[in-house]
């Protein structure tokens, strides 16, 4: 267990304590838990690099930290109670956050069934959307008044890479289709 997977690890203990401050209606506790684990989030993977310890937990570590932590907030932070009407998030938002990762998840699962191995690697529309993704969360804790135009926007970049992460799997499994008719 190298640095950059135990700071992976602490972002996923983090996760209770974030979710409890929302609960306990502590959006200050919750806003500095959320941004040390944006940074953690940053370091691990700088870490990694830098010290050349990037390993096949980490790959999996890393992004499961970031998915369990924007998870648990989307889910919070349209249940709770404690939050005024108009910063609420509507059902909407935490359903296409969350189909869209499940999405991702299921599609990794059978390419790697069909395939026999999968390659992880985020594409440049999944990064831009977990940004705006956290930069939701962030409007919400902070009480920005326009959190709704962040959090449509967020809905759309969420769309947007969701199709481009359903083409690229299907491309990936017409190289394997395509592959096995030639050899046929």
């Amino acid at each position: 267990m190298n640095l950059a997977n135990r700071i992976s690890v602490a972002r996923i203990i983090l996760i209770p304590f974030f979710i409890a401050a929302i609960v306990y209606s502590r959006m200050d506790i919750a806003l500095v838990l959320f941004i040390l684990a944006i940074i953690s989030d940053g370091a691990d993977g700088l870490i990694a690099r830098a010290l050349k310890q990037k390993t096949e937990l980490g790959t999996i570590l890393d992004p499961m930290a970031d998915k369990l932590l924007l998870i648990s907030a989307y889910i919070c932070l349209s249940l709770a109670n404690n939050i005024p009407a108009h910063l609420k998030l509507p059902a909407y938002v935490p359903i296409i956050v969350i189909s869209r990762d499940a999405l991702i998840v299921l599609g990794s699962v059978t390419i790697y069934f069909i395939k026999g191995n999968l390659k992880i690697s985020p594409s440049v529309s999944g990064k831009i959307t977990t940004f705006f993704q956290m930069i939701t969360i962030v409007s919400i804790l902070v009480k920005f008044e326009q959190s709704f135009i962040i959090w449509n926007i967020t809905v759309l970049l969420t769309v947007i890479s969701g199709i481009d992460y359903v083409l690229k799997g299907s491309r990936l499994l017409n190289e394997n289709h395509s592959v096995v008719k030639k050899a046929a």
